[in-house]
């Protein structure tokens, strides 16, 4: 019955886990290595460090890795389930009621400000991932330009290609650094040939390769069959934005809204995205609002937003099985840690594209609305204004405007 514990510890905190990813680590750690000892605190750094280093919800996977810690996999799904199903039935509920969007002034009114809102909140994202991905003038280089191609045009085969590419990049510009420092330094040499790695060691820390399997499988095989249903074409987009998304909620935004193209409008996606930014839980179950948006007739809300949530953590979850015990080794490769470098400061720019359209362009139409949201990323980033705080105020703000 140990996952029956998991599943309640998670969903208390599912509904009171308000503030984002960060917020979170803070919440799981007072809770599962001070309070519950359910974890070491040398543990949950490195869950922590790997769930930074994988693409996927970040808090969604360390909270995945305690229960799966705890109690197995069972315990794994029990904390998933537990944690976000507050903030699942929170955006259903939200989907549910937006038919009725469009004809109540109230509703119109918040939309307005919720719109500002994202403008703040994704810029303050792209400034502080900036500064995290982009310490280098070549980083600096791809985010640039990927955010120019992908400003010119937008299109979900591009922004996956242009990933692909900037993982190239760093794959030979790290790699290229790493060979030129040893070849200056062969004592450096030396030691790295003395490094202990035995074959029992390999062994304990190895890959999980059936998890792996899975993952390449899905990744490989959904476009095959996406085809013959809705449900499964609604399942790979939502499987591939979960695959590819590195460096934390915010960079959910650009595929997201490419996938859902004109099955919705720009004022129904930011009103999902910022009230993704105000309930508690993963940012992530924005694709819970989604896929109850995107059903069809013969798809029930319901169902759209279980295959959307599903889909979209189920990569991450697999990668955390697959490399839990060998990310540190696996880390330390240099084509594994190029590759993630360069793909870090693509994601940059491919959020930097996302906010000059649909976020700046379709919320910011004049001075007032464009200084309220520079004097909204200033108390965010400088004030450390809580975000339901904001969330009130912007609303409010709506009615101004």
């Amino acid at each position: 019955m140990t996952f029956l514990t998991v599943f309640w510890r998670f969903l208390l905190l599912g509904c009171v886990s308000f503030g984002g990813p960060a917020a979170h680590i803070g919440y799981f750690q007072r809770t599962f290595v001070e309070s519950l000892r359910w974890i070491s605190q040398e543990q949950y750094s490195k869950l922590v460090a790997l769930s930074q280093f994988l693409p996927g919800p970040g808090s969604s996977q360390v909270g995945f890795s305690i229960g799966l810690h705890r109690a197995g996999l069972l315990g794994g799904m029990a904390a998933f389930i537990g944690f976000t199903l507050p903030s699942f039935l929170l955006m259903l509920l939200l989907a549910l009621g937006s038919s009725e969007q469009h004809n109540n002034e109230f509703i119109v009114q918040a939309i307005t400000g919720l719109k500002l809102l994202a403008v703040v909140v994704v810029a303050d994202a792209i400034i502080t991932m900036f500064k995290s991905f982009c310490t280098h003038w070549l980083s600096i280089v791809i985010a640039i330009v990927t955010a120019g191609i992908l400003c010119l045009y937008v299109n979900l085969t591009l922004q996956l290609a242009l990933l692909l590419l900037a993982g190239a990049v760093g794959v030979l510009s790290r790699q290229g650094q790493f060979k030129i420092s040893n070849q200056g330094n062969s004592q450096n040499r030396i030691n790295a040939k003395q490094t202990p790695s035995t074959s029992n060691e390999k062994r304990r820390t190895g890959v999980n390769k059936t998890a792996l399997l899975i993952f390449i499988v899905l990744f490989a095989g959904l476009p095959l069959l996406a085809n013959h249903s809705f449900e499964l074409n609604l399942f790979k987009d939502f499987y591939h934005a979960g695959s590819l998304i590195f460096g934390g909620g915010h960079v959910v935004l650009p595929l997201l809204q490419h996938i859902t193209g004109e099955a919705l409008s720009n004022d129904q996606f930011l009103t999902g995205y910022a009230a993704a930014q105000a309930v508690p839980g993963p940012m992530f179950t924005l694709a819970s609002y989604l896929g109850a948006q995107v059903a069809t007739p013969e798809l029930s809300p319901l169902w759209g937003a279980a295959l959307a949530t599903a889909a979209i953590f189920l990569p991450g979850f697999l990668l955390i099985i697959a490399f839990g015990k060998s990310w540190e080794r696996l880390l330390a490769h240099p084509t594994v840690a190029g590759a993630s470098w360069g793909i870090n400061a693509a994601v940059v720019g491919l959020l930097m594209a996302t906010f000059y359209r649909p976020v700046f362009s379709s919320a910011v139409h004049d001075w007032p609305s464009l200084l309220i949201c520079m004097l909204g990323l200033i108390t965010l980033r400088y004030f450390k204004c809580p975000i339901l705080i904001l969330v009130v105020c912007f609303i409010g703000l709506g009615f101004l405007l």
